[in-house]
Formats: structure tokens, sequence, C-alpha cells
């Protein structure tokens, strides 16, 4: 299988080329600066150099041609302003979005953020660079879960830390904030890229008591 992933250089997206690469899917990851690409081969990833805030649909689409599917990992992160929440967390998720349907790619996971419901009515008194963060996400989230040619999940995790990861969750269409490592977020995202079961979901994660496999298990029982 191979997964082109933006946001290639974050934490998550590191986490989960690792684990990519080391069962043996092809993994490509998208990235802004050409000198972040030495670890993305340490990763087992393939570094593809573009800019998702000033590249075109046809560019992003070429790098997504051939594969089986796609993931949003990308965030302005930490220090940047409203504008850029906007540009990365709304408007490049909807162009990688573009490029995937154009490129024929049918899976495709995005990385959201828990709360992020409350970026459709910030409540006052938020600080204004988190309600933009927020509403980005809920506008990136509408869009996509407004395209009928992909099979999308939307992953909302908590708080997220560089704890070990311990390989059990709570994760639902919705659960009680808490935080959660990175690494088990990654390991979520591997689970869910071998679920298509889960397919036209936005799921809720944090730390929890459950074994991934056992908690992806409960969901897919379920009936959508």
């Amino acid at each position: 299988m191979r997964i082109v992933i933006a946001g290639g250089h974050g934490k998550i997206a590191l986490r989960l080329e690792r684990l990519l690469s080391s069962r043996g899917d092809e993994v490509a990851g998208l990235i802004r600066d050409p000198a972040q690409s030495a670890d993305l081969l340490a990763a087992g990833a393939q570094p593809l150099v573009c800019d998702l805030e000033t590249a075109s649909v046809d560019t992003v689409a070429r790098h997504l041609t051939g594969a089986d599917a796609a993931v949003f990992a990308a965030g302005a992160g930490p220090g940047s302003g409203a504008p850029r929440k906007d540009s990365v967390d709304r408007a490049a998720q909807v162009l990688f979005t573009d490029a995937a349907e154009r490129a024929g790619v049918r899976r495709f996971l995005s990385v959201s953020a828990l709360r992020t419901e409350l970026g459709t009515d910030p409540p006052p008194g938020m600080d204004p660079v988190f309600a933009a963060y927020l509403r980005a996400k809920a506008a990136a989230e509408e869009d996509l879960r407004g395209r009928t040619g992909l099979y999308w999940t939307i992953l909302r995790p908590g708080r997220l830390t560089d704890e070990p990861g311990t390989g059990r969750v709570t994760l639902g269409p919705s659960v009680a904030r808490g935080d959660v490592t990175r690494d088990d977020v990654a390991a979520v995202l591997l689970a869910l890229l071998d679920a298509p079961a889960t397919a036209g979901r936005t799921l809720e994660l944090t730390g929890g008591p459950t074994p991934i496999p056992t908690a992806l298990a409960a969901l897919t029982g379920q009936t959508r």
C-alpha cells in the first residue's frame, strides 16, 4: 500500500511513517523545507517538497498519483497566528482533499482535534487564536463530510503528549476531554487505514484502558 501524508515532518506524521515503513508499506510525506528530508528518510518515508499554502491542485495531485490512501496531518503549529490557522488547518486540507479526488485516491484520513465542534460558535472569552484554530478545523471537517468520492475518516485526538504510547485508548464518536500520546495517535491512524468500515465517521480519541484493536473492533461492529 502507498500512503501520502501531508505535514510529513510533524510529530504524529513521523511516527506514522515509521510504523508504515516498518511493516513494508510505501510511504511519502509532503514537506515545505527540503532540510527536513533527512528526517523523513530516517523514518522510511520518501520526502516530497511541496508547500500546501502555495501549491496548485495539479501539483499536489501529481504527488498523490498512485496512492492508496492520503492522510492530512499538517498544522500551523504553536506560535502561529490566526491567518495561518486558516491557511494551513483549513485551506491546505481543502487543497489536499481536492488533489486526492483528482488523483483518484479513495481512502482519506484527517487529523483534527477534540472540541472542534466549538469552532462553529466559539464561547466568549476563548483565546482568539485558539478560536481561529477551532474554526479552521470545523470548516475543514465540514468540507470533508461533503465529499462523496472519498472514504474519509476524521480523527479528533485530545491534548497531545510525547509520553511513550501505551497502546490503550478511549475511542468513540464522543469522549471526555483528556490527553493522548502522539505514539497512540499514530497507532490509531495505522489501524484506521486498515479499517474501511470506519469511513464516513468522526471519531474522538484520548488515552484510556482499551487496547487499540479492541476499541476499533467495538466501533466497526456498530451501525453507522
